[in-house]
């Protein structure tokens, strides 16, 4: 019976904890991927995405707590059925993108013919087959994310990490890496994605858990989540000043309900319907004027700020600067 119960999970984490000194990077957290589903780990730069991946794969030692992957607690056996996609490329900027698959196949035992084959297949399958001979570091930065991608999977793991698949890269190449991982779970890949991109998660993820200051602040499947914010109702406001420098004054006038600011927009967030007249109207006496008024029903976005209280914005601007 025991046994059956490990059996549905690809990955397992108990209590799981990561510290530098004094610095408490991934703070026991617990939470389990099933078998065959796409778990999205959703959270700012900083928040201990990429460190939870690598306690999980065994790329760094943890602190306290434990890990299971494929029913497997051996870094060494983990590694066998796992496919990893870094943030940043590890392929040789040397070496043509048939040689980098090539060679990637080969460090998982994988004979000459085979690989080749399977290399030539991923080149296509990627449209990626006209720069098969260029050279890596040639590669546009969408490029080189699908053939890391591609390297990642070239011996058709059980279970794939990816962190941040689509980070800085042009919008055609995103979308393709998005059907790409739809693809591959559709296949039977079990898939754990980092993303600070809310609507990526909202696309391909069965189950998100949102992760601020190395904790696990929220976990439900997707689904769910909006189902929960579909309860209420958010008003959105368009203004020709910036709103941030009355934004003391206006939760002061606004005490009761959750708002966000950003720039030029407030978003109001609602449990029943009420006329936006009233609220144009308080925002005329504060000397604000509203150039568009509109009714919103919630999106993931709206789930994650609702219950992390980030500024999706400011998260996006320094996502670039690096992850712990």
């Amino acid at each position: 019976m025991a046994q059956n119960k490990k059996q549905k999970y690809a990955i397992e984490a108990n209590n799981l904890t990561k510290k530098y000194g004094n610095l408490t990077a991934v703070d026991n957290i617990s939470f389990q991927v099933r078998k065959n589903e796409i778990f999205g780990f959703l959270g700012p730069n900083g928040a201990g995405k990429t460190t939870t991946i690598n306690m999980l794969i065994g790329l760094s030692n943890i602190t306290s707590g434990s890990r299971r992957v494929n029913n497997q607690t051996a870094k060494e056996k983990i590694q066998q059925s796992i496919g990893v996609v870094p943030s940043e490329s590890n392929l040789y900027p040397e070496l043509t993108g048939f040689e980098n698959l090539c060679f990637a196949a080969s460090l998982y035992g994988i004979n000459k013919k085979t690989r080749e084959k399977r290399a030539a297949e991923l080149l296509q399958q990627f449209d990626l087959s006209p720069a098969a001979e260029r050279k890596f570091g040639a590669y546009s930065k969408g490029m080189k994310r699908k053939l890391t991608l591609a390297a990642g999977i070239i011996h058709r793991p059980q279970i794939l990490f990816l962190d941040e698949p689509t980070t800085g890269v042009d919008v055609k190449s995103a979308r393709q890496i998005r059907r790409l991982i739809a693809e591959l779970n559709q296949n039977g890949s079990t898939i754990f994605l980092t993303t600070h991109y809310i609507e990526e998660a909202e696309r391909l993820c069965d189950r998100v858990a949102f992760l601020v200051n190395g904790k696990i602040k929220h976990l439900d499947t997707t689904a769910k989540l909006l189902n929960d914010a579909q309860e209420g109702e958010i008003l959105e406001f368009l203004t020709d000043t910036d709103a941030l420098q009355k934004k003391n004054k206006i939760k002061k006038k606004l005490a009761g309900y959750e708002v966000e600011f950003s720039a030029n927009k407030i978003k109001i967030y609602l449990k029943k319907e009420l006329a936006i007249k009233q609220f144009i109207d308080l925002f005329s006496e504060l000397g604000i004027e509203i150039y568009e008024a509109k009714l919103l029903k919630p999106t993931l976005e709206d789930v994650f700020v609702k219950i992390t209280d980030i500024d999706l914005e400011e998260m996006q601007n320094n996502q670039e600067e690096g992850e712990i």
